[in-house]
């Protein structure tokens, strides 16, 4: 199965959390290892983002914290149960607010300025509106909606994307200390507080909870990964090892011990063998959350050679402590210093990066987070620290909204010669598209009559997508008629394909529309037409709708009986573990036969499209960040025709079942692949075409099309 991944997900919060209360009525004590569990999830985060050999399932760290976490959140909170009879929301909340925003919002505020000077112009709004949700905790829904936008798939990372895990955390503390609350009262019987119906609550939540990351996960990995729902029950371990600590601390040594280092290396084999291919959370999840709570759980009984002998070193409660900081400043300086620096990442790099923001880290403890929560009256009186955590919040909202209001400007050149006029009633359009594509090697400037602008760049697709005839990933059958070009014509057209199909539709209903065809649309994001199974990112597993969904595709062109079928897919497939290159192209080749027998059997001619060729960075943001160097955004094409084994594979099983083939090179490139033709945007991402630009090859693929009966 074909396998097309982005950047690994981004690590869980590391908030660090009062020092926990290892069981009602007892007195607080401190836990070394647990400080020091927290500087393996850090770390294993860090380097893995630092792109470090071997550890590819660093973000494994997320679920060590989650776990952290509920142990201890939940410690605090039934201790105070345990010595006041009850439990101060406003407190609760009070504390979070002090402890962990006043580091955060510092991060955010800055993280808005880098982004505005650095990144993309073109992004600077959406960054804006990260660091709203951010602010506020909801910027996981955020990430899970981006995460199932195809077109998005590809995009770098936000600065704020690591914020998801607060967000993640803060929604589960909204319902859990209620939880606790109501199921005390139901269970309190003549002054004592009965915790049987908590753990009652807690198991039945976080029962729910498993089971829908394991059904989400297969369902939609993005809602799995970043959805407070499925992540509940990993907060929900480690409060349930906090409810068990009495017992637990009676434990012998001679079982605690071996637990804790069962445990540590439950995380390490997570960390090693786990990698952006594995479906998570899903139930791989319960290796490094069962690993971090039996950690956690053997630690209570404090067995003198249990991990805590490895955790409680010095060095480790060092870089523990700091967890929280170094998390909240590692990512943004990742994303944001190589371009500040003007230089590619790399593991070294990274690297040094990663070592500063340990030092940011150790002075915004210093000069912010120490200062802020050991502030008196800010622990005694609470309606001061929820005033606090609102101001701050509010206080980056409206820092963003200056980002929204005075977004970054992007210099332009002077105006190019218009390609749509040069080729409109042109005798010899490809020999106009040659010489724009000769002077696309010697024009430096971003065009100021630029078409479409880049801000328009990203949201103009073909009108298939608003009308919902392009269905996304969970479509299994295509929407009909969606009828286009002469909806009322005896001559019936199909447009058959994945997204790469879907650019052609601007070009082909203007030819269906000259000669009279009725156009009928049938594709779906990320499908590819060869009957074989794959993979795309976002799923992190096979997508068994793209083969529904064909399958009901080829139906309804039997049904239609069409007078031509036009084809077309992507051909960015991987050759899926465990398979050579070889072995993947022969199933690959025979595949597309499968495929093109069958289209065969159904129309009365069929014609595929040639995949576009593949740019090496997204165009807008290309030109956006270098518009006085725009040639440097130009591919070399043969770098841009990419997998040119499994495009010969198309090309050899047309020829052999009687399918015509249309090769799109010569209308994009020559010796290398502009992004900008005249004053005409060519692609709209890496690999898809403007509708703009489409529409003015429509002369050129009219050409290449077979002349129908009916016309």
């Amino acid at each position: 199965m074909a396998i097309i991944r982005r950047v690994s997900s981004p690590p869980a919060t590391l908030a660090a959390a009062p020092a926990p209360a290892p069981s009602v009525g007892s007195e607080s004590t401190f836990r070394g290892d647990i400080e020091g569990l927290r500087a393996i999830a850090v770390l294993l985060v860090v380097l893995s983002h630092a792109g470090v050999a071997g550890l590819a399932g660093g973000f494994v760290g997320v679920d060590v914290f989650f776990v952290i976490s509920g142990f201890l959140i939940t410690s605090l909170l039934i201790r105070e149960l345990g010595r006041t009879g009850r439990i101060s929301i406003s407190g609760f909340y009070a504390r979070r607010a002090v402890r962990l925003l006043p580091a955060s919002s510092v991060v955010m505020v800055l993280t808005l300025v880098g982004s505005w000077l650095w990144l993309s112009p073109l992004r600077s709004a959406e960054y804006a509106w990260d660091g709203i949700a951010s602010a506020f905790y909801f910027v996981n829904i955020r990430m899970a909606q981006t995460g199932t936008d195809y077109f998005a798939a590809e995009a770098s990372p936000s600065p704020f994307q690591h914020f998801w895990s607060l967000a993640v955390e803060e929604q589960f503390y909204l319902v859990w200390p209620l939880l606790i609350l109501l199921a005390t009262l139901v269970g309190r019987r003549r002054g004592r507080v009965r915790m049987a119906p908590v753990v009652v609550a807690l198991a039945l939540l976080s029962v729910i909870s498993f089971v829908l990351s394991v059904t989400e996960t297969q369902r939609s990995a993005p809602w799995a990964y970043f959805g407070a729902h499925t992540r509940a029950w990993e907060l929900g371990s480690g409060a349930m090892v906090a409810l068990a600590v009495g017992r637990l601390r009676q434990a012998p040594a001679w079982f605690a011990a071996p637990l804790t280092w069962v445990g540590i290396a439950a995380v390490i084999m997570a960390a090693v063998r786990f990698d952006e291919t594995t479906p998570f959370p899903g139930s791989a999840a319960a290796l490094p959350v069962v690993g971090a709570a039996l950690v956690i759980a053997g630690g209570c009984a404090a067995p003198r050679l249990g991990a805590g002998l490895l955790l409680g070193r010095a060095p480790l409660r060092w870089v523990g402590k700091l967890s929280y900081g170094w998390y909240l400043w590692h990512w943004p300086v990742l994303i944001i210093a190589p371009s500040a620096l003007g230089v590619e990442p790399s593991v070294p790099l990274n690297l040094a990066l990663c070592a500063c923001a340990l030092v940011l880290a150790a002075v915004s403890l210093r000069l912010v987070e120490d200062p802020v929560r050991h502030r008196r009256s800010l622990r005694v009186r609470p309606g001061r620290g929820i005033g606090l955590g609102l101001s701050l919040s509010v206080a980056v909202a409206v820092g963003a909204a200056v980002v929204l209001v005075v977004p970054p400007t992007v210099p332009t050149g002077a105006d190019r010669a218009d390609l749509g006029a040069a080729l409109a009633g042109a005798r010899d359009p490809q020999r106009v598209l040659d010489r724009f594509i000769a002077e696309a090697a010697r024009t430096t400037e971003l065009p100021a009559n630029l078409s479409p602008s880049l801000a328009e760049s990203t949201d103009a697709r073909p009108v298939i997508y608003a009308d919902g005839c392009h269905v996304d990933a969970p479509v299994t059958r295509p929407k009909l008629p969606c009828a286009y070009g002469d909806p009322a014509a005896a001559t019936t057209v199909v447009l058959l394909g994945d997204s790469h199909a879907a650019h052609w539709f601007p070009a082909l209903d203007q030819v269906a529309r000259e000669r009279h065809w009725k156009l009928v649309s049938l594709t779906k994001s990320g499908c590819s037409l060869v009957d074989l199974p794959i993979r795309i990112d976002g799923l992190a597993r096979e997508y068994t709708e793209c083969a529904q969904w064909r399958r009901n595709a080829l139906r309804a062109i039997r049904d239609l009986k069409p007078d031509l079928v036009v084809a077309a897919s992507h051909v960015n497939f991987l050759a899926p573990a465990g398979q050579t290159d070889e072995q993947w192209t022969a199933r690959w080749r025979a595949g597309w036969g499968r495929t093109f027998a069958a289209l065969r059997r159904a129309a009365q001619r069929v014609v595929t499209m040639v995949d576009t060729p593949r740019l090496d960075e997204d165009a807008p943001e290309c030109v956006a960040q270098h518009p006085q160097q725009i040639d440097a955004c130009a591919t070399p094409t043969a770098e841009a025709l990419r997998r040119p084994a499994l495009r010969a594979a198309i090309g050899e099983q047309a020829e052999r079942n009687g399918v015509g083939v249309i090769d799109p090179t010569p209308w994009l490139c020559a010796a290398r692949c502009p992004v900008v033709l005249g004053n005409v945007l060519v692609y709209h991402d890496s690999g898809h075409l403007t509708t703009r630009y489409a529409e003015l090859l429509a002369p050129l693929l009219g050409r290449r099309l077979p002349a129908l009966t009916a016309e």
